[in-house]
């Protein structure tokens, strides 16, 4: 799997960048004897950081580092995560500019979103399972940046223009990037990949919470007690 140690010798927990393949959960262990991470990652005590669905690839975060764990997953600290999302047909400037100002999902509005057209579209290696195309109905990559995570946000969001997603690939966490990870394939974190990451949750060297300029602790008061969860 191309495993490689490149944290700090210091380090006392463990930072991992994973590419999680199509048809892999988010989890260790499943009741229905599905595949999961057990069969990629022989780290004990590592949790995965946010969610990528069962049909979903691409990025994930996994450590044993708690308070790291909760800031990265928390709706306070809007850490930014990056998608490649493959449509069904050619979204018009309306429905584009619906997913970017926020669509209505399950009676909530979701938030504003960064959304461009991957043209050309991106070389993703082949997915195991060919998606679902119909006959003279063509498919749009699109680049879709959110700052907030509800389960299969994407998926949704896409689908109330009227664009289902046929692929979706996690590209980027954060400061974080799949860079040179194949499909199945993990590594540590590098140090300035950790220290990059801690200053955009800002926890300062250690993992300890840096401390908020003066008068903008409201503005970093938690809005919402809920995780974040795709």
């Amino acid at each position: 799997m191309n495993a490689r140690r490149e944290a700090p010798p210091q380090e006392k927990h463990r930072y991992i960048l994973f590419h999680k393949p199509y048809g892999v959960l988010s989890s260790f262990t499943d009741a229905e004897g599905r595949p999961t991470l057990a069969a990629y990652i022989p780290v004990p005590e590592v949790y995965a950081a946010g969610r990528l669905d069962l049909r979903s690839e691409g990025l994930l975060l996994l450590t044993d580092d708690g308070a790291l764990l909760h800031r990265a997953t928390h709706p306070r600290y809007k850490l930014p995560k990056t998608y490649w999302v493959q449509v069904e047909g050619v979204p018009s400037p309306e429905a584009l500019e619906a997913l970017r100002q926020g669509v209505w999902v399950k009676g909530e509005k979701t938030g504003p979103a960064e959304v461009e057209v991957l043209d050309p579209p991106p070389a993703l290696p082949p997915r195991p399972v060919p998606i679902r195309e119909r006959k003279d109905i063509p498919t749009t990559w699109l680049q879709i940046v959110l700052r907030e995570g509800k389960k299969r946000q994407v998926r949704h969001m896409t689908a109330a223009v009227g664009h289902p997603t046929l692929r979706l690939v996690r590209v980027a966490l954060g400061p974080l990037t799949l860079a040179d990870l194949e499909p199945g394939q993990w590594r540590d974190l590098t140090p300035e990949e950790l220290r990059a990451l801690r200053e955009a949750l800002r926890l300062g060297p250690g993992g300890k919470p840096a401390r908020a300029p003066r008068g903008q602790g409201k503005a970093l008061r938690p809005r919402s007690p809920r995780p974040s969860r795709r």
